[in-house]
């Protein structure tokens, strides 16, 4: 069978289009362009997306994280509605992950909706911890949110777990005919490749 080809790169302004879209696909329109541009533009905001040129919407997901101090404050985990539950949302965590570790942050944070257990699932697989919930935190229906945390990623325990969850993302997207691939008009440091995850 046949692999389609997946890129996590670093998302620039060029891409504000397909990110508007697929936060209107994923979100129905969560944040604005000015917001996605001044995400781009801030020193402490990484947003990647997860591409495949092979497709009509070549961007498929993206996710994002703020620099505070030394905690990865997770913004945006985002899979297109076509493309869920085939791996693509590790990949993108794997991804923000490491990217927070190489920065040397300690720890990463999110909040997620209570009712998201899909989402909660894939976070704990990561070790994500619940550590207490903001009430009734999304203004669109007044859902609670539960505050996830991750720590101690500059301990070796944590470089084992990037060690043990590599395989299981690269498993994970065969099983859905998906591998990352090594975009080489992008340097190695914008871009997660297959060798990255090994």
């Amino acid at each position: 069978m046949k692999a389609f080809q997946l890129q996590i790169k670093s998302l620039t302004a060029e891409d504000l289009s397909a990110i508007l879209e697929l936060d209107q696909a994923c979100f129905g329109g969560l944040w604005t362009l000015d917001a996605y541009q001044r995400e781009l533009d801030s020193p402490n905001s990484d947003l990647i997306g997860l591409f495949s040129p092979v497709f009509p919407l070549q961007l498929l997901g993206m996710g994002c994280f703020w620099s505070i101090l030394d905690e990865a404050h997770i913004t945006i985990m985002a899979v297109h509605p076509q493309y869920q539950r085939q791996g693509l949302g590790q990949a993108l965590l794997y991804s923000l992950l490491k990217t927070a570790f190489t920065k040397g942050l300690e720890r990463a944070t999110l909040e997620v909706r209570a009712s998201n257990l899909a989402a909660i699932s894939l976070y704990q697989k990561f070790g994500f911890k619940t550590a207490g919930q903001r009430r009734r935190y999304y203004q669109d229906n007044g859902e609670d949110a539960l505050i996830l945390w991750l720590g101690d990623l500059q301990k070796p325990q944590f470089q084992q777990a990037l060690a043990h969850l590599s395989p299981m993302v690269k498993n994970r997207l065969s099983l859905s005919s998906w591998q990352l691939v090594l975009d080489q008009a992008t340097s190695g440091r914008d871009t997660l490749s297959v060798g990255e995850l090994a």
